[in-house]
């Protein structure tokens, strides 16, 4: 055998037999053992998750009739290692760092990239956390915090909103009650965890794109001294260097006025300044530290939340000892084997994929995200391929037509949470419920257009396995056929319309809109 093919099946074997291992040592940890999901099942949820659609027909019946014992590994390393996986882990990671504060391509294309390079995620923090503008692959990175610090309206500058989600985003604290005196309800969390951050970050000032930097950006002022805060509670007054939460205060350097600047401030030239001392770059470099154990936890939880539906700790953000994790020993071996992969995302994701808590049947139900039904019904109607081709409306073939960018800002102001709300559950609305039944595009997309799913239905004469595996992945009921041939026999003097409305309420069904 060749030396090379022979190193790749050995390098293969150990990387099985580790993965096995932790699955293993993850499932011992669960005390509740459910019976695993069925192939269809499991092939929904596991394309919503990498893929963040659905499969077609064809390759939902490929999947269901392959034999093999190793097709679930399998099409877990297929989606996983297809181009999709980026712009879905993107998706995914926008919502949860950004919550619905706006759209940004810039920032978009930066997450894109990271995930299609695999890039590790403390690598990914830092550069949010202290983005370097200039770099053109980094600058992307800032929109985490250039867009917390836009002004709106009259108000003032909301340092203590971005301190507050810098906490919670990459260590799990919210320390929002903190900010005026200690924590009301955790005793874990202090005033001056909150304030050795603010420290850092009221010390921000917002800069407009100029051609130099092509997106907004920071400037620091000059720190000399540490940040003096008082209790509201008590009139009690303390000092505090910058420093993270429960960790270890950064020494501020003795050097003032003109010396404390690497590039001074001028006015003439309207030069900002750079001073030697970044607090920004040092906490960027503490937080994501291989001590500091509440970071690797933190993502570790929230992945597990996004694949299996329930997060190891809830709320997200807050971990402390009076809220311990539903699973401590999982929780722990998560971030111990994250932080030895030196923050490797796709391998956590993969290795929770192989486990049964993940492939489990009745597994906690998780809605989809405005993306994710977006991409799901239009694939299940057959209109996605026609819209990303012809992404401008043809009046003179659909006098009422809608390009894609219709049906995303569509989907996303019916189905999105508010602005600023952790997306972390469906938030039903009289918006989001009239939705599917009034809505124009959702009706759309649902007329007779030759290729589309209305059209191949109508073709057929026993059209409920087309139609059930197109819309939920998986074969229909001998009673649910029976239900709509029923349907479709009461209603003959129109087929096509009764196949659209029975379409509808499949598209419109509970079944249809969460992952299992």
């Amino acid at each position: 055998m060749h030396r090379v093919v022979l190193c790749l099946l050995i390098l293969n074997a150990h990387t099985w037999a580790e993965e096995a291992l932790l699955a293993r040592k993850i499932e011992a940890l669960l005390p509740t053992k459910a019976a695993a999901a069925n192939d269809a099942e499991f092939l929904r949820r596991v394309w919503l998750d990498f893929d963040g659609g659905i499969p077609t027909p064809n390759e939902t019946r490929a999947f269901l009739a392959d034999p093999s014992a190793d097709k679930r590994t399998k099409l877990i390393d297929k989606l996983i290692a297809a181009p999709r996986f980026a712009v879905r882990m993107a998706e995914a990671f926008n919502v949860m760092l950004m919550e619905r504060r706006g759209e940004n391509e810039v920032w978009k294309s930066w997450l894109v990239e990271c995930f299609k390079t695999n890039k590790q995620w403390d690598t990914m923090v830092r550069e949010m956390l202290a983005p370097d503008f200039l770099d053109e692959k980094q600058r992307g990175a800032g929109y985490f915090i250039t867009r917390r610090l836009e002004k709106v309206g009259q108000q003032d500058t909301d340092y203590p909103g971005l301190t507050r989600d810098v906490g919670r985003m990459f260590m799990g604290i919210d320390l929002q009650c903190c900010q005026c005196h200690r924590h009301l309800s955790v005793n874990d969390y202090k005033q001056i965890d909150f304030s050795g951050l603010y420290a850092v970050y009221q010390n921000l000032k917002l800069q407009l794109a100029d051609d130099k930097h092509k997106t907004p950006w920071l400037s620091e002022g000059l720190i000399a001294a540490k940040y003096e805060f008082v209790s509201v509670l008590t009139d009690k007054k303390a000092q505090t260097a910058p420093r993270i939460p429960f960790g270890e205060e950064v020494m501020i350097p003795a050097a003032t006025g003109d010396d404390g600047w690497l590039v001074k401030p001028d006015r003439k030239t309207k030069e900002v300044g750079q001073p030697k001392f970044s607090p920004l770059r040092e906490v960027a470099q503490r937080i994501p530290a291989p001590e500091n154990a509440l970071f690797a936890k933190n993502i570790a939880n929230r992945v597990w939340f996004i694949l299996i539906g329930k997060g190891i700790v809830e709320p997200l953000d807050l971990h402390h000892s009076e809220n311990p994790p539903a699973h401590p020993e999982l929780l722990e071996l998560l971030g111990r084997e994250l932080t030895a992969h030196q923050f490797d995302l796709r391998w956590l994701i993969r290795e929770i994929a192989h486990t049964q808590a993940y492939q489990q049947s009745g597994a906690h139900q998780r809605h989809l995200t405005a993306e994710q039904q977006l991409r799901a019904f239009l694939i299940a109607t057959g209109e996605r391929a026609h819209l990303e081709k012809n992404t401008k409306p043809d009046m003179t073939v659909d006098a009422f037509k809608y390009s894609l960018t219709d049906f995303e800002k569509a989907f996303t102001a019916a189905l999105a949470n508010p602005a600023k709300e952790p997306e972390l559950a469906a938030n039903p609305s009289l918006r989001s419920a009239l939705f599917f039944r009034n809505s124009d595009h959702v009706q759309w997309a649902l007329k007779l257009r030759a290729g589309n799913l209305i059209d191949h239905l109508a073709k057929q004469t026993d059209p409920a396995e087309e139609l059930y595996l197109t819309t939920l992945t998986r074969l229909p009921t001998a009673e649910e056929k029976a239900e709509l041939q029923s349907w479709l026999k009461a209603h003959a003097t129109n087929k096509t319309q009764a196949m659209a409305d029975y379409a509808w309420a499949l598209l419109s069904s509970t079944e249809f809109f969460v992952n299992h």
